[in-house]
């Protein structure tokens, strides 16, 4: 069964990695490296988002779409990115989940059936 794991992060996060110096922040960044080699196997695509204000909105809920530069929603949680994987069930997807060394929050949705 296929989900998508969405890596999701806070401002906390966000503030924590900045505050990193080059050698640590290239340690947190090969941990992540070190969670897709494992996970290999399982993970048939992942893709890294560019920040929330590289976005572009189109609003389809009234007559004219209306346009808007950056995301949709006014937040302190932004997804900035996801992992499609291939595994037996949700119990599976979630331990895959817990394992995740980046980000502090993971959503993980199933994939629709085509």
């Amino acid at each position: 069964m296929k989900y998508v794991l969405m890596f999701v992060e806070t401002e906390q996060f966000a503030a924590d990695l900045a505050a990193m110096d080059d050698a640590e922040r290239e340690r947190a960044y090969g941990r992540v490296g070190q969670w897709f080699t494992e996970h290999a196997d399982q993970v048939t695509r992942h893709v890294y988002l560019m920040p929330p204000e590289s976005a572009t909105t189109l609003r389809l809920d009234g007559g004219e779409p209306v346009i808007t530069d950056g995301p949709f929603v006014e937040g302190k949680e932004i997804v900035s990115g996801f992992a499609e994987i291939d595994v037996d069930n949700l119990d599976a997807a979630l331990r895959l989940a817990k394992s995740w060394p980046g980000c502090p929050l993971v959503e993980v949705r199933p994939i629709a059936a085509t």
